[in-house]
This record gives structure tokens, sequence and C-alpha cells, in this order.
């Protein structure tokens, strides 16, 4: 096995689309992971991490059993899920030994193509994938991937096209036209006309419909006054469809800085720890607004009544604009889903097992909320969620699924 020429050190910039700021640098001794903000970022009083990395001079340092050893704003950075595995096993095809990878060297690998404004020198990242490809094309090499591995030209082809984003499921960042007829395949200077948008293929335990029943979800969650970029389900040669989503943290030129849950506040989204409540709490923190509160709690009730019940850490998060003005994001991973023991990641007002209409009213109230717009909000919910099985049945849902989730969806009736 080989061993790796490690990156020592790691500038961090931001880029807005306007240019780059630099933000501070991240260094690596004994095993130890030091960050230190440069003093002209200091002086324009951007904060992209408040909680767990305030604006202040000196050196920081985190326990490395978190993250890594890094503040969580920049392990929001890396992928988890597919993404690791296409690295691990494009480095493993190399005869790279995964012990002598760090943080800082995966950290390169994003560079400048991860989610969101945060970049990162020196840039390791991919080169440009073919734009030749199909859809079928690429779920067929992702699912030989999952299978058994596959030769180093293919992995590094998904690994270009992987990006930084997160998550189980196989993923590609594509270019989409506005009438959602041609795909451009890559990360980079898109053609003219395009935009930014997020696929996914289906991991070895989804069904073929998994594709369609999250596009049902986004467009239910849309009727439930979600706030959800524009999706689309692409046709497949096998299957009902390929789920896509517009990017948010991209508008034209322009980026947003991103900031999961999961990474503002420390939170290990792998052993759920977070209630709804510290939610609406940290919603209240970043954005003072009232507006973003309710939001929050919008998602809090859809997840519960659709029984989305993978809602942990890192399938919540925040956005900041060039002027460090944050918004709660557009939604994303919205799915029929089990949690860890069948139960909500995210508990609310302390219930993960079985929470009802009554904690989730308890919750709103909490959060200063009113009793019309509780009620009002909880019954455009299960408004929005009767069209289920009209809904799946346009889009090829199996039978099968179509029952299943009726039955659980109809709980809270």
């Amino acid at each position: 096995m080989k061993s790796y020429n490690p990156t020592p050190e790691i500038k961090i910039g931001l880029d807005f689309g306007t240019g780059l700021i630099p933000v501070g640098r991240l260094a690596s001794r004994d095993h130890k992971t030091y960050f230190e903000y440069d003093a002209s970022f200091i002086k324009r009083g951007l904060e992209i991490s408040p909680i767990r990395l305030p604006l202040k001079s000196g050196l920081a340092s985190f326990d490395y059993a978190l993250f890594e050893g890094l503040p969580g704003v920049f392990n929001d950075s890396l992928p988890d899920g597919w993404g690791r595995l296409l690295f691990d096993r494009a480095l493993r095809s190399l005869g790279v030994m995964l012990s002598s990878i760090s943080a800082l060297d995966r950290l390169a690998h994003v560079g400048a193509n991860g989610m969101g404004a945060l970049v990162y020198e020196p840039d390791h990242s991919q080169i440009e994938a073919d734009g030749s490809l199909s859809l079928d094309q690429l779920s067929e090499q992702a699912q030989d991937v999952m299978m058994d591995g596959r030769s180093e030209d293919v992995l590094q082809l998904l690994l270009g096209l992987n990006g930084s984003s997160a998550g189980a499921r196989p993923k590609a960042l594509i270019g989409v036209d506005k009438l959602k007829q041609n795909i451009s395949h890559g990360v980079r200077d898109l053609p003219e006309g395009y935009e930014p948008w997020l696929v996914k293929f289906a991991n070895t335990h989804d069904g073929p419909d998994a594709g369609a029943i999250e596009y049902v979800y986004a467009q239910m969650a849309k009727e439930a006054g979600i706030h959800i970029p524009d999706v689309h389900l692409f046709p497949a040669r096998h299957g009902a469809g390929y789920f896509a989503i517009k990017r948010f943290d991209r508008d034209g030129q322009r980026r947003f800085h991103m900031h999961t849950a999961c990474g503002l506040l420390h939170s290990d989204f792998r052993i759920p720890s977070l209630d709804y409540e510290d939610l609406l709490a940290l919603t209240g923190i970043l954005t003072r607004d009232v507006r973003e509160i309710e939001k929050m709690f919008r998602l809090a009730v859809f997840n519960v009544m659709a029984h989305n019940r993978d809602d942990h850490a890192k399938n919540f998060s925040y956005l900041m604009d060039e002027e460090g003005k944050w918004s709660l994001s557009p939604a994303y991973d919205l799915t029929f889903s089990s949690g860890p023991r069948m139960e909500q990641s995210t508990t609310v007002m302390g219930e993960g097992k079985c929470p009802t209409v009554e904690h989730l009213q308890k919750l709103g109230e909490e959060a200063g909320l009113s009793k019309v717009q509780i009620a009002a909000i909880i019954e455009q919910t299960k408004t929005a969620l009767s069209r289920w099985i009209e809904r799946a049945k346009e889009c090829g849902v199996s039978a099968v699924n179509i029952d299943l989730i009726g039955k659980k969806l109809s709980e809270h009736k």
C-alpha cells in the first residue's frame, strides 16, 4: 500500500460569487487540528459559525472524537455516506492506506466545489466530468460501485460528479436547462441557460420507486406551505424515475454560506440527541425572525405527520448571505423513512416513539406561536398528506408502498 503525502495546512475562504474573501487557516500538528481566523476577516464581522466558532483572535482546537478535530462549520463541507465511500474506494484503488488520510486531506479534495460558499486551498478536487453520460448510465455505475467496486476511471468519474454532497444515497451534481429536457453532468462552468441541480439514485436498500416517493413527498410538502426548491422526476429505464432537486446554495453566480444544525451545534447526527424545541430555539437565535421560526415549526409538523423519521441534525440547514443575514434553508431529504429504533431522530417535546398532534401543539406554543397559527399549520399539513394516494399513483409508486405509507399517514387524521 502507498503512503499519502499529507496536507499540512488548509487556507479557507468565502466566495459569495463576487470574489474570494480570506477567512483563516487550518493546520495539523501532532494529530491535532488548529484553526485561526485572519485578522482582516475578524474586522468584517461575518459570523460563519457563531455558536462553536465565534469571531475572535487566537487558535481554536476541538476534540478529535467529533468531526475528526474539525470545527463543525468545515466538517459540513465534507461528504459522508456515498461521497465518503467513493473517495475511500478511489484511494484504495490507487493503493493508498486510508489510515494516512486526514480531515485536511479530505477538505483539499473538496476544494472550490463544496456546497455553500466556503472554498479550500490547496484544491485537489476532481476534473470536470464528461457530459455525455445518461442518468441511466450513472445509476448503473453507482450500483456497480456499491456492490463490488469498479475500475479507477469509473470511481474518479462518480467522485467528480458527487461534489461534496452528503447523505447515504448515490447522487450527482448536474446542470439542467429551464425546460428540464437537457442535462449537463458536472460541477463547474455550467453551459449558458443551465441551473445547478442534484439528482439521486437508489441505494442497495431502496426499491425502484424510491425516487417517485421522494418526489411525491416534495409535492405534498409544498402544499403544506414548506419552502421546497424546484424538483423533478426524470424518467428512468428501470423504476419510477430519478428524483432531482435544484440546489438552493446557488442563485446564478451568487453563492450562499450553508451550515447544518449538526455543524452549528456540534451535535453528532449519528447519535440522535436533538429535540425540535432545540431547533426552534436555534432558528430564533440565528435569524431573529419569527417567520423563520414558523418555517421550522411547519417542517416539524410535516416530518412527524408524514412519517419522515430520518430527521437528523444534518437534514436541517441555514443559509447566510454576504451581509451576514441568516435564514432557514429550503427543506430537503423529505421522504417516508424509519429512524433509530423506529423513532423520530429528532424528538418532539421529549417524545420520539409516538409523537402526536398534542406534542406538536405544545411545541408550537413553547415557540411562541399562536393557537390559531398552530391549528392552521396542522390542518394544512393534513390536507396536503391526504393527496398521497392520488399523487403516488400518478408517479408510479408501487401498490404495496402506496398502501404501507398510506396507513402510516392516516395515523394522524
